[in-house]
């Protein structure tokens, strides 16, 4: 399968994915920490992938995503933001409602 086809299927199989460096419990850097802090304080289950773990998906996510850094964070399968944007919507509340909203569609 190719990497492209790999990333299009985690983001529609996932309602809230976050692809970071390292693990929620583990994470590898700063922003990654911060944004998926944010994403736990949510209290809904997401996925998640290590970039550093995948690096065809850590060279091949930005050319699709358009977004050239980590972490990202697709709720629904649409591309929410990196960490400085997830902060800020976690700050609004508007995260939390982003997130229960796809975790348990009406």
């Amino acid at each position: 399968m190719e990497t492209i086809d790999t990333i299009k299927e985690q983001i529609g199989k996932n309602p809230v994915l976050i692809y970071m460096k390292g693990a929620p419990n583990a994470p590898q850097c700063g922003f990654s920490a911060r944004a998926v802090q944010a994403l736990m304080a949510c209290g809904e289950k997401f996925a998640y992938v290590d970039i550093l773990q995948n690096p065809d998906i850590r060279t091949e996510l930005p050319k699709y995503a358009n977004w050239p850094t980590f972490p990202q964070l697709w709720i629904g399968g649409e591309l929410v933001g990196g960490s400085d944007i997830i902060i800020e919507l976690h700050e609004s509340g508007e995260l939390s409602n982003l997130v229960k909203a796809a975790v348990n569609p009406e």
